[in-house]
């Protein structure tokens, strides 16, 4: 049965790489991306998929839901694209629109693999008669670590068995660890206004407000749990160096071990703002646009992929794809290499590698060790969530950066998201036809969430950006 499942998938390869092309071809931002979700969501009718959507307040979010019955096992997709990374499939700097977005996070290969699995195994079930449901959900917004969110508000995955999900890298490993939960918010001060030069001392400046807020957030560092982040864009300085500003903002990222650590850095930088609003004699506001958990790693579902993974050829790639790795490696800095081998979750066997076939697996799960946040730790704490990475380009290239976007336009993304694809299909299967693995997987998802319920992060009065699909 499974060997009908990889056999199908391997038949079809090329109709879900010219999918996941064409969404790195029109790469769109978050709660903006029109075209990736209409495109899937037509694929998926004709593949004769029922589809929801929109979700909640996301117009662009849906799922797409085939089979009936116990149980019911979801694959998480992506596919909005990251602001300034435009970038042909080259090793040099060539942007195909100067300033324009670009696919370096995958996101056009992470929803287009789980698509390619829910279809398989729609072919596998019809032809045994397998019961079962299954769902596809295109999620909106991940760069903005709020897409989920937004869904799991609406209880969209409350009723989920387990769920499966993937993301590219540059090695393949089971995710046995999690990353941080993150809160985002928004601080905007109003003062006012005054000639700088004959009458600064009648205006109220917002903007020495954020100042000030950033000061004090940068001595709250010191005193922050070990691991904590902040980081902060100030969005509106001011308009004009003569004018007093009576507006001005500031955009900040808390990240911690889990929500309730990120809640107290956000209790703590609320009284900052505060503080600075009183010095300078001006109101402060702010807006929550982002409250996503930690992820709960689960071992029991990764192993499942791990064996998928054992009844596969490895990962390989051809001469002109390692030629093409290697040209692409070569265009980043030394440092750059240097500072992968530090990172945490980066084997260190593999710090001499171009393209990293070989898979890594830690027998254990680790609730911290990425430095880093996704919307879908909403997700796993809602239903048992399993994860892998693969290897989509080369070692040492970073996400967010134009060389992934090079890579995950080319035949290496292509070839690591059908090896995750498989994964997931493979797993799901098992899942589908042993009670036990469910079973398990529920077992351990209990024992790590160790009584604390789900609540989203973002309030109810918080709405979703709105875009109306075209």
């Amino acid at each position: 049965m499974k060997k009908q499942l990889f056999d199908w998938m391997q038949e079809n390869e090329e109709t879900f790489s010219r999918m996941a092309k064409q969404i790195w071809d029109n790469p769109q931002l978050g709660y903006e991306e029109t075209f990736a979700s209409s495109l899937q969501q037509d694929f998926l009718k004709k593949e004769g998929f029922d589809i929801v959507t929109p979700i909640g307040d996301v117009q662009t979010a849906f799922y797409a839901q085939w089979g009936s019955g116990s149980p019911i096992i979801g694959f998480l997709g992506e596919f909005d694209a990251l602001p300034g990374l435009s970038q042909q499939v080259s090793s040099l700097y060539s942007p195909v629109e100067e300033g324009a977005p670009g696919h370096g996070c995958g996101h056009n290969l992470l929803g287009t693999a789980g698509i390619e699995a829910v279809v398989a195994l729609k072919e596998v079930m019809t032809l045994h008669n397998i019961q079962g449901t299954i769902r596809y959900y295109g999620c909106p917004a991940e760069e903005l670590l709020s897409g989920k969110s937004y869904m799991a508000r609406a209880g969209v995955f409350d009723d989920l068995d387990v769920v499966y999900t993937w993301h590219p890298w540059t090695f393949n490993m089971t995710a046995n660890f999690s990353m941080q939960a993150l809160t985002a918010i928004e601080f905007y001060f109003s003062g006012r206004t005054a000639h700088a030069a004959s009458a600064p001392h009648l205006g109220r400046s917002a903007l020495d407000a954020v100042e000030l807020t950033n000061v004090g957030a940068n001595y709250l560092r010191e005193h922050v749990p070990d691991g904590s982040r902040i980081h902060y864009q100030i969005t509106n300085g001011g308009l004009a160096p003569n004018i007093v500003p009576d507006k001005a903002s500031v955009y900040y990222f808390l990240r911690g071990a889990n929500r309730d650590a990120v809640k107290d850095l956000e209790r703590r930088l609320i009284k900052v703002a505060k503080g600075a609003a009183m010095m300078t004699e001006t109101e402060v506001h702010w807006e929550l646009k982002a409250g996503c958990y930690d992820t709960l790693p689960n071992l029991t579902l990764n192993e499942q992929m791990l064996a998928a993974w054992d009844d596969l050829p490895p990962l390989s790639f051809t001469e002109d794809e390692l030629t093409f790795a290697k040209s692409l490696q070569a265009s980043l800095d030394s440092s750059v290499l240097a500072g992968t081998a530090q990172q945490s979750f980066v084997p260190n066997e593999i710090s001499k590698e171009v393209l990293v076939e070989q898979v890594f697996h830690f027998p254990q799960t680790f609730r911290q060790s990425m430095q880093g946040s996704s919307d879908l730790g909403d997700v796993s704490w809602i239903a048992p969530l399993g994860q892998v990475f693969t290897t989509c380009a080369p070692y040492g290239v970073q996400v967010h950066t134009w060389q992934a976007t090079a890579a995950f336009g080319s035949s290496l993304g292509m070839k690591g998201m059908h090896y995750a694809a498989k994964a997931m299909a493979g797993a799901a299967l098992n899942s589908l036809l042993d009670p036990e693995v469910i079973k398990k997987a529920k077992e351990e998802f209990v024992k790590l969430r160790a009584g604390k319920l789900y609540e989203c992060g973002i309030p109810e009065e918080v709405k979703a950006p709105s875009t109306v699909l075209g």
